[in-house]
């Protein structure tokens, strides 16, 4: 280490330490550092009096402010049950008419119900209720067992094709599988049946158009009506919109006719309370464009 010098250019001394010619100043530390780490040390120490703050084996310092971390969250839990409890009450007791006419509850009807719908019913539906291949679309409003708020929760409680005793029960036949219509009899049906929606045919399907209504009028009026509007009572969609379970091309809805069709949703009643499916029907009725 060679012996400390002044530094000619900034006027400095070095500390003495070179190092290939080059010489380090004796540079102080900078006054506002220094006046940071006073100010944050006696922060810590003010802080450590008055907080709760260093272990002491089974307990730890209480701080001279007594304050409790602890019951403070403890009491947090308690007053959000508290008024969890007081407007789940008013829904548990209210019509759906009112609540969906007030403004302030439907707004937990919105957060809570959002929250029920993604722990128990987006796995089939999706996060945002429009289902997929199997599993109706919920906010396009085209609903098989009725859209009110009523009808909703009914078939949230009883399941559809479920083991609750009530269940809501629908089931479509295989009428190719089991031999009540023949091939060219289900692909004339088919044509028929897409026709209703709007959708465009092949020649071969335009074709088949007058033999699918003599087939649909035999075999089909009974659940899907003779408009193929469908029949909410007994779970049968309609099959003029554009809005299909198992998909609406061709080779979908010979599937559906061919080897029939059978959805099932599981009964909620026991695994949820009857306010909570209360809060669901409502909600899903949201996603459709229902209240709001």
């Amino acid at each position: 280490m060679a012996d400390a010098t002044r530094d000619p250019v900034t006027g400095r001394m070095t500390t003495g330490h070179e190092w290939n010619g080059i010489e380090e100043l004796d540079t102080p530390i900078p006054r506002v550092v220094l006046f940071f780490l006073a100010t944050t040390t006696l922060f810590a120490v003010i802080y450590w009096l008055l907080m709760p703050a260093w272990p002491l084996g089974w307990t730890y310092t209480k701080g001279l402010l007594g304050i409790d971390q602890r019951e403070v969250v403890a009491q947090q839990v308690r007053d959000a049950a508290a008024e969890r409890a007081a407007w789940t009450a008013r829904v548990a007791d209210a019509s759906f008419a009112d609540i969906a006419a007030d403004p302030a509850l439907m707004r937990h009807v919105r957060d809570t119900g959002r929250t029920l719908f993604t722990d128990n019913c987006a796995v089939c539906h999706g996060t945002e209720g429009k289902g997929g291949p199997g599993f109706p679309n919920l906010a396009a409003g085209s609903w098989l067992w009725g859209g009110s708020p009523e009808a909703i929760a009914e078939t949230i409680r009883a399941g559809i094709n479920g083991t609750a005793k009530d269940t809501r029960t629908s089931q479509m036949m295989g009428f190719g599988r089991d031999g009540v219509l023949q091939r060219e009899q289900v692909l004339a049906v088919v044509a028929y049946v897409r026709s209703l929606s709007g959708q465009k045919l092949t020649e071969a399907g335009q074709a088949r158009l007058a033999a699918g209504k003599e087939v649909f009028a035999a075999n089909c009026v009974a659940c899907h009506g003779e408009d193929g509007k469908g029949q909410q009572d007994l779970g049968a969609p309609d099959l003029t919109d554009a809005h299909w379970i198992y998909g609406g091309d061709e080779q979908s809805v010979f599937n559906s006719v061919q080897n029939g069709r059978q959805g099932h949703m599981p009964s909620w009643e026991g695994r949820l309370s009857p306010t909570d499916i209360k809060l669901l029907a409502l909600y899903v009725g949201t996603l459709a464009g229902g209240a709001k």
